[in-house]
């Protein structure tokens, strides 16, 4: 009966709760070292990796306990140097756990080929929108007898003819010569001079331009 008095007793209840109260901080306090030692709580600034060489990258990161992986790389921009970061994620100002893997693309050496479409005998206004949608650039415009006004006659780069399938670096200048609507078109007088797709890349390349 004594222990059972000693239970409901207001002395033990306060031993209780002070027993409980304890047991609380010691309990806080454990989990804010635990948080401490293990860093769980820090963040750290994501910095800003834009026209960064790979190498510099990865100082970086590796300075700040951070990873990095690459993507596919995107679409050439000549504002950025080659091999250089273009695009990253997450972007930078925004605040990570250490360790954390940054995601990068990186700029392509140059712009990609892409194939000469036949516009034989389209007309101007047909042939002008798709070259510039495929990343072309219209050059000089001239004019051959044909009796088809401003109907594409032959399609040139630098001078040499083009056959459609072949592969130019975007926003390679392509020429056009027109039908001026008299006469008749005979063809043209250089073939040796036509590009089309067995010759080497290295004839039609862009790059050296930027």
């Amino acid at each position: 009966m004594g222990l059972f008095k000693f239970i409901f007793s207001k002395t033990f209840v306060i031993q209780l709760v002070l027993a409980v109260i304890v047991l609380v901080v010691l309990a806080f306090l454990t989990m804010k070292w635990l948080d401490l030692s293990t860093n769980q709580d820090q963040r750290i600034e994501v910095p800003d990796l834009a026209k960064l060489s790979l190498d510099k990258v990865e100082t970086k990161l590796e300075e700040l306990d951070l990873r990095y992986e690459i993507l596919d790389s995107a679409n050439f921009n000549p504002d950025y140097p080659r091999y250089s970061v273009i695009d990253q994620v997450p972007l930078a100002g925004k605040f990570v756990k250490e360790n954390r893997k940054i995601y990068i693309n990186l700029n392509p050496s140059g712009y990609r080929k892409i194939e000469v479409p036949d516009l034989i005998r389209r007309t101007r206004r047909q042939a002008e929108p798709t070259l510039r949608s495929l990343g072309f650039t219209i050059g000089d415009v001239t004019y051959k007898p044909d009796i088809a006004k401003d109907a594409v006659l032959e399609l040139r780069h630098k001078g040499a003819l083009l056959k459609p399938g072949t592969e130019l670096m975007k926003t390679s200048v392509i020429d056009l010569v027109l039908g001026d609507g008299s006469g008749y078109y005979s063809g043209s007088t250089d073939e040796d001079d036509t590009l089309n797709v067995e010759e080497p890349a290295t004839q039609i390349d862009e790059n050296d331009e930027f």
